[in-house]
């Protein structure tokens, strides 16, 4: 809410606030109301748009398919001291948290999350709903693709011109891992070198 509150500021435009939550605890939180999505939908508006700042990549989804439903529109939140280069396309409901860097030749798909300290090197693919934790390095010639999760401080090896380190559909790149390789569809990965996580 800070990054939207500023990034308001800056616009000049006076737009009205509020956390959307189906199972809200209190309200105010931070001067901000808090109410249900169908509380929501109820105030007098001339447009309504939404940022979904949920880390689960499907639960994302979930709720960005109820708001096309719903005729909401969805904008990108982007914290002031992003650093981006050249030839990077974003999709809509991108966060970009302070101190993300995006450099050049990049793909990433819609509702991106990029928390603190996150990068994307050259010439990467990011899918849709992917999240990266704080301090995550993806560096040049990677792959990721949707539903994705990689976690605080991990470190993704560069891949190759026209043979890209693959991060499959939905894994989970664990806190700290350090990934070497392609990592399957679907697999958790931790560890350095990073290894698929067997569960007992």
């Amino acid at each position: 809410m800070p990054l939207v509150r500023r990034q308001s500021e800056l616009l000049g435009e006076a737009f009205q606030l509020t956390f959307v939550d189906d199972t809200p605890q209190e309200s105010p939180v931070n001067g901000h109301s808090v109410m249900t999505y169908g509380e929501w939908l109820l105030l007098p508006a001339t447009s309504r748009h939404m940022s979904i700042a949920i880390a689960k990549g499907e639960v994302r989804e979930k709720i960005a398919n109820r708001c096309k439903r719903d005729g909401i529109s969805f904008f990108n939140v982007r914290a002031s001291n992003v650093v981006q280069y050249d030839d990077v396309r974003l999709g809509v409901g991108a966060v970009l948290c302070p101190f993300v860097t995006l450099t050049s030749n990049i793909c990433i798909g819609i509702h991106f999350h990029a928390n603190l300290y996150s990068y994307v090197a050259h010439d990467c693919l990011i899918g849709d709903y992917v999240t990266f934790a704080p301090g995550v390095m993806c560096n040049g010639n990677v792959v990721i693709e949707d539903h994705a999760y990689v976690g605080t401080g991990a470190v993704i090896k560069q891949g190759q011109p026209g043979a890209p380190l693959v991060i499959g559909r939905g894994a989970v790149i664990g806190m700290g891992a350090v990934v070497t390789k392609s990592v399957p569809p679907g697999v958790t990965v931790v560890g350095n070198p990073a290894k698929q996580m067997v569960r007992n």
